[in-house]
């Protein structure tokens, strides 16, 4: 069975961007379409994981091949921020975890409680900005699973990602992360003999999971970004007063490009955590404080 595990719609609410994030969302994509778009191109399964909401499964929870999950955003012991992947929810599940998410510790006991499959998302991206050595023992010791194979940024990343998975016994993840309908499936999660989304789960939570399709590249983010502009100004019509600006939009992915590039080869260092030898995927030592696996 095959799912795009990282895929967002208009629910994901206004991108992070200053300035832009009273005027620009994160997607203008239509739950509806993006199923359909999903279906077309070949997933057995659709799930949509939209930034701390769930309101795109009013429209789709009808479908029996879709379930709900979320990229939740939620901040670390150091203060830094990062998205986690959470998988097959339920609106109970939803509430706590956005109640929980400032605090990713007590987030963490939960997920493990009710007993969630979780992903680090873009490990090795500078989106969430800055990291910390914590962070990073964080990762290793207390996530099931981890994104290797995002469809939005550069090969190198999601090549550090995989090799950190490896290294941890991590269960690997991969998925477009679309916020433009030109994205959806193009990166996809496969599990082979998977015949409905438990068993589909089962297999990403035990690294039975095959990833196919592209990782980003500089001329997929600017295409991204000049199609989000573009329906930008289709919603706010008075927002063409920015259309001067539309030349610069190449230097801003450029640089943006090589900030990723520079965020990686900082952080992924080999040699940075492991876990002891006789610890599966998904080793846990909840009654450690974090700082003992710094």
């Amino acid at each position: 069975m095959r799912c795009d595990l990282h895929v967002h719609t208009r629910h994901s609410g206004m991108c992070t961007v200053p300035l832009l994030d009273r005027v620009c969302r994160e997607s203008y994509n239509d739950p509806y379409p993006v199923y359909e778009t999903l279906k077309h191109r070949g997933m057995d399964l659709v799930t949509i994981t939209d930034h701390d909401s769930i309101n795109a499964a009013e429209a789709l929870r009808k479908y029996p091949d879709f379930f709900l999950s979320e990229e939740v955003s939620a901040v670390s012991p150091s203060d830094t921020k990062l998205h986690i992947g959470v998988y097959d929810i339920r609106e109970r599940h939803h509430e706590e975890i956005q109640r929980r998410r400032g605090d990713l510790m007590s987030l963490i006991a939960y997920l493990d409680e009710q007993q969630l499959f979780f992903t680090i998302n873009h490990l090795y991206s500078s989106l969430t900005g800055r990291r910390t050595e914590s962070d990073f023992a964080i990762f290793a010791r207390y996530f099931p699973g981890i994104e290797t194979l995002n469809g939005q940024i550069p090969e190198i990343c999601n090549r550090r990602a995989a090799d950190f998975a490896a290294m941890l016994g991590m269960a690997p993840m991969g998925g477009s992360d679309a916020h433009t309908m030109s994205a959806l499936g193009r990166t996809y999660t496969a599990v082979s003999g998977a015949r409905n989304k438990e068993e589909f789960i089962d297999g990403l939570r035990y690294g039975q999971s095959a990833l196919h399709g592209e990782s980003g590249n500089y001329w997929k983010l600017t295409g991204a970004v000049i199609e989000l502009a573009c329906q930008m100004m289709l919603e706010r019509p008075w927002t063409l007063s920015l259309a001067p600006l539309f030349p610069a939009v190449p230097a801003v992915t450029l640089a943006n490009y090589f900030r990723e590039l520079a965020f990686v080869y900082r952080w992924a260092s080999p040699a940075r955590y492991r876990r002891p030898a006789n610890c599966a995927a998904g080793w846990r030592e909840p009654q450690e404080s974090p700082e003992a696996g710094a």
